[in-house]
């Protein structure tokens, strides 16, 4: 894809100073809403006490060590990886229904499929002739809008006192869109631009502190240090059925997770060729094959840190690489984990909806690159509308459905990206779209 123009004050490739980077890294640590998905998922598939704990714990080792990787050694973008919530509806039925050993097993063939995909050379094939810069920037919005109802029912939905809930997220955002206002109106703002999020949070914390809303009791009570271990929950056992649906699945992940790999190109300016992209799927595949090893959950990369460096304009890899270390300690060490999950969710999920903010405007302004024909404009509203609708669809609409599309129609960004793809590859383009492209092309 195209080289673009790169708005970071620091970047991908700079070196900044080992404090700096810890901070920063923290930074994305902290905004991110790790904790969630594998407590849910844990939850729904009976583990309890210290099995739930220390699933939450590998599920950040493994988060840790797949960053590292991703960063420093395959793909090269500032880019951290986390739990993928795509596949949270089967890995729950599969492992309520079956056991946490065939809900792990079922996701080792389709990592090391992924792997085999990047060794191949196959899927940065497919996304250069199904998801140009302009395919990319129609999958980066309709990852905001569809993460945009995630962070908002996070706020107000979250137990508890509804008025602390909803006083501490709208905390948290205003002053991050105070830091933001501040970073746009001031010509020197790099300190501004590197503190932001971890401002709202802390602003965020001390609101819902003062309201009674933030608990950090458990932090006395957890212990300092705890080795990963490997199939800490039993032996792998394979199911069939199970390991196609999760194949399956994977293929939404890595197409969701494509979407943040283009957000990352775009803020970054950092071109994404077809070598980089292979490295990435292979850097993937390994995340999601960590992850199942140690009991842990699927990646994806995080579209959330993707804002954060939109938010900070700070794309040192040494950052990132700095955040995947602390998340892997993070791992085997339960106060500093305890700490971190004891950050209220409405303050999470506040600064989250700033970053949705952000990332439908990267999207926006991507697409406005491209000519908007007839047939750009229905690929833009059908991708927009089907995203949208996925997520309003009640609960038992989905679950009277079969098992394969109660999955994919979970995720408003798999249905609305896989939407645009599927457009782009079977519209046409009019003769009169290639002449004013090319016009377009020579008059830039």
């Amino acid at each position: 894809m195209a080289e673009n123009k790169s708005e970071l004050i620091v970047g991908v490739n700079e070196k900044i100073s080992i404090g700096k980077a810890l901070f920063l890294g923290l930074q994305h640590v902290l905004s991110m809403d790790l904790y969630i998905m594998p407590l849910i998922l844990g939850g729904a598939v009976g583990l309890s006490g210290g099995d739930l704990s220390f699933f939450l714990q590998m599920s950040f080792f493994a988060c840790g060590i797949a960053t590292i990787l991703q960063a420093g050694l395959f793909m090269k973008y500032p880019i951290i990886q986390g739990p993928s919530y795509v596949p949270l509806g089967a890995l729950s039925t599969i492992g309520a229904t079956m056991g946490v050993n065939v809900m792990i097993g079922s996701l080792i063939p389709g990592a090391i499929l992924i792997v085999i995909m990047g060794i191949c050379k196959g899927f940065s094939k497919f996304v250069r002739k199904a998801i140009p810069p302009f395919i990319g920037g129609i999958i980066i919005l309709v990852v905001g809008i569809s993460l945009t109802p995630t962070a908002v029912t996070g706020i107000v939905s979250t137990e508890g006192n509804l008025t602390a809930n909803v006083v501490s997220g709208l905390t948290a955002a205003v002053v991050l869109i105070i830091c933001m206002i501040l970073q746009y109106k001031l010509k020197h703002s790099r300190i501004l631009h590197m503190t932001s999020v971890i401002l709202a949070l802390i602003a965020g914390t001390i609101a819902a502190t003062a309201m009674g809303a933030a608990d950090f009791s458990a932090v006395s009570d957890a212990a300092w240090f705890q080795l990963p271990q490997l199939f800490h929950f039993g032996l792998p056992q394979f199911d069939l059925q199970a390991c196609i649906l999760m194949e399956f699945i994977y293929m939404i992940v890595l197409l969701d997770t494509t979407g943040t790999w283009i957000t990352i190109s775009a803020i970054t300016g950092e071109d994404l060729n077809d070598e980089r992209i292979d490295r990435a799927t292979i850097g993937e595949g390994l995340g999601c094959l960590i992850g199942s090893l140690f009991g842990g959950t699927p990646m994806t990369g995080y579209s959330s840190n993707a804002g954060v460096l939109a938010i900070t304009k700070v794309g040192s890899r040494m950052a990132i690489i700095a955040g995947g270390i602390i998340l892997a300690v993070l791992g085997v060490c339960p106060k500093l984990m305890t700490v971190i999950s004891c950050i209220p969710t409405p303050v999470v999920n506040g600064v989250f909806a700033m970053v949705c903010i952000l990332l439908i405007s990267n999207g926006i302004k991507i697409i406005q690159k491209e000519l908007l024909d007839e047939r750009t404009s229905l690929i833009i509203g059908i991708s927009v509308v089907t995203a949208v609708a996925t997520i309003i669809l009640p609960q038992e609409v989905l679950d009277a459905m079969p098992a394969f599309l109660n999955y994919f129609l979970s995720s408003g960004t798999a249905v609305g990206a896989t939407v645009a793809v599927v457009l782009q590859l079977v519209l046409p383009y009019k003769k009169e779209h290639t002449d004013k492209s090319k016009i377009a092309r020579t008059t830039c």
